[in-house]
């Protein structure tokens, strides 16, 4: 099946700087929306503290559940629906510790009880995490990103050369900035499925730029006349219909599971639609042209004999 005509030759590296100015852009924005929040919005899981569902059997507000909660000190909570609008669900989160909650389900019932009446809700589920196990699941996920990008850098160093790697690695880490500073831009929650999409991201944006970095090394071997830069051009040209055949597949899956999967994978699968959107646009625009940047500066023996 093809999507784009053989033989198609559109002058992608061409457009290297504008790309280049453009993921700048964008990883300036994110970064300053890290600062400016402080960092990402994290969850339960990696801040520590309480949450709590609450699902509601007629529409209601966070207000008017927050009015409930001041009698049992948790006016101050952040509530926020879950999911869609019509589900009529909420999180109540808190960062008191377990030992300050005991109980806690039974008193936020009672409580509900002064503005509701006692069939017009349920408490689905109450999580607790302590502030010493959500900063050991914070380190654990930043090391499992870390290992990976340094694994990678490693792998693609002995399949291809350095300057590949860097390349790759350089489209990875642009990646998941983007990825996060998005999430940071909609201030949505950071936690442990975000960091396994994360890993995910990572994963499908390599796949695409090895198959690119395969076709480019093939061409140098076969192609001796033409210059980095055509055969670069030339490769992601020829590869082109795969990825963007791959990448559409894909979307489609991950399109299904942000609005049919529920409100539990919806932020999963929201970071997966950014992740493969900018993984498929760093591994043309980014990964390869950085190869012809390194080439630049710092040619290979091959190049200097000639």
């Amino acid at each position: 099946m093809e999507i784009i005509k053989p033989g198609i030759n559109i002058d992608l590296v061409g457009k290297m700087k504008i790309a280049f100015a453009a993921s700048l852009f964008a990883i300036i924005v994110s970064i300053a929306s890290l600062i400016l929040h402080g960092g990402p919005n994290l969850g339960i899981d990696f801040a520590g503290g309480t949450m709590v569902q609450i699902k509601f059997s007629q529409e209601t507000s966070a207000d008017r559940i927050r009015d409930s909660l001041r009698t049992i000190g948790l006016g101050n909570s952040v509530i926020q629906r879950f999911g869609y609008h019509d589900n009529n669900e909420f999180l109540v989160k808190t960062e008191k510790s377990s030992s300050a909650i005991e109980g806690l389900s039974n008193k936020i019932e009672e409580a509900l009880e002064t503005s509701y009446s006692k069939g017009d809700f349920e408490i689905r589920r109450v999580e607790v995490v302590g502030p010493k196990v959500g900063k050991d699941l914070r380190g654990k996920g930043m090391l499992a990103m870390l290992y990976a990008v340094i694994g990678i850098l490693i792998y693609v160093t002995w399949r291809f050369e350095l300057r590949y790697a860097v390349g790759a690695v350089m489209a990875l880490i642009h990646d998941v900035l983007i990825t996060v500073g998005i999430f940071s831009l909609l201030d949505k929650e950071f936690t442990l499925p975000i960091i396994a999409a994360l890993l995910t991201i990572i994963g499908y944006s390599l796949n695409d730029t090895i198959v690119v970095y395969d076709r480019i090394r093939e061409n140098i071997k076969g192609i001796k006349k033409q210059s980095l830069k055509e055969t670069i051009n030339a490769s992601i040209n020829q590869v082109l219909s795969r990825t963007v055949l791959t990448s559409a597949t894909t979307l489609i899956v991950v399109i299904a599971l942000f609005f049919l999967g529920g409100a539990v994978i919806h932020d999963f699968a929201f970071a997966l639609l950014i992740g493969i959107l900018v993984g498929t646009y760093s591994s043309i625009f980014i990964a390869s042209p950085i190869v012809l940047v390194w080439e630049s500066v710092s040619p290979s023996k091959q190049k200097r004999k000639n």
